[in-house]
């Protein structure tokens, strides 16, 4: 399929509107980052992202890490959905979720990020990895966890880091996650105040209702997760908090291609510039 300039811009615009209206960002980033981040080269091999979270009569739609993704993610994005995967066919769904992520980055103040297209769509549900384990990652695991999670993906230190630092935007939700609270004091601003807040805030530790351990800042309830906790504890991981910390830009420059990497992971040969 083919787009023309115009209707890609009809349809940034489109998931432009979506993100202002719906305060959704953060949720279509976590859509992007767990369609794609289920690859591996570990111990694991294959994934990719295919939008097989659509179907969830099984597989990937059903993993408890992207609890709150087929139905509420998926559910803002329908309208979007209809007029430019289905009616149109102008578009794949993980293409889409690609691009949706990439421009809530962008209307929540973080930098532009390039999409490329040609993901293929999983068929059905028997097209989704085995499992998430050793897959994604657990918020309640340290550093050692985070390189066995990342590494395999082909991420070094640095952008372990920088891709955490996405926690900038959003909130747990303990219906989903189990973990309950948001990470920064504007979690609709995509910025570097998660690197911040957690260099010069001190956390308590906590239990969750669903029993999940955290920390909380007593004052502005924000949190931070064990995963999070955690890139304070090496000094590898701490040299770029604290870069982060001082310059967003910094931040930004690698974040994005650190981002992009993800989105395209086991997946990059086959994809172009355009629609």
């Amino acid at each position: 399929s083919h787009m023309s300039a115009a209707a890609q811009e009809a349809l940034v615009n489109d998931l432009a509107a979506l993100v202002r209206e719906k305060n959704c960002g953060p949720i279509l980033i976590r859509l992007s980052w767990h369609d794609a981040g289920v690859f591996s080269s570990g111990a694991k091999t294959g994934g990719c992202p295919n939008a097989a979270m659509r179907f969830t009569d099984g597989g990937e739609g059903t993993f408890g890490a992207n609890a709150g993704l087929p139905d509420v993610a998926l559910g803002l994005l329908a309208p979007i959905t209809a007029k430019y995967v289905d009616e149109k066919k102008a578009i794949s769904h993980a293409d889409l979720w690609a691009l949706a992520a990439n421009v809530a980055i962008e209307v929540m103040g973080g930098p532009k990020v390039p999409t490329r297209f040609g993901r293929k769509d999983a068929a059905s549900s028997a097209e989704s990895v085995e499992g998430q384990e050793g897959r994604l990652p657990d918020g309640d695991k340290g550093i050692d966890h985070l390189r066995e999670i990342f590494v395999p993906k082909g991420f070094d230190d640095k952008d372990i880091v920088a891709l955490s630092g996405a926690h900038t935007v959003g909130r747990c939700h303990a219906d989903r996650s189990g973990f309950d609270g948001p990470w920064t004091e504007d979690p609709l601003a995509f910025d570097n105040t998660y690197f911040v807040e957690m260099l010069s805030k001190s956390y308590d530790r906590e239990t969750t209702a669903a029993g999940c351990p955290q920390s909380r800042h007593a004052g502005s309830k924000t949190i931070m997760l064990d995963s999070d906790l955690a890139l304070l504890s090496d000094p590898a991981f701490k040299t770029h908090v604290e870069r982060y910390a001082k310059d967003q830009s910094a931040y930004f420059a690698d974040f994005v291609p650190a981002w992009v990497k993800l989105q395209e992971l086991g997946c990059s040969a086959g994809l172009r510039d355009t629609l």
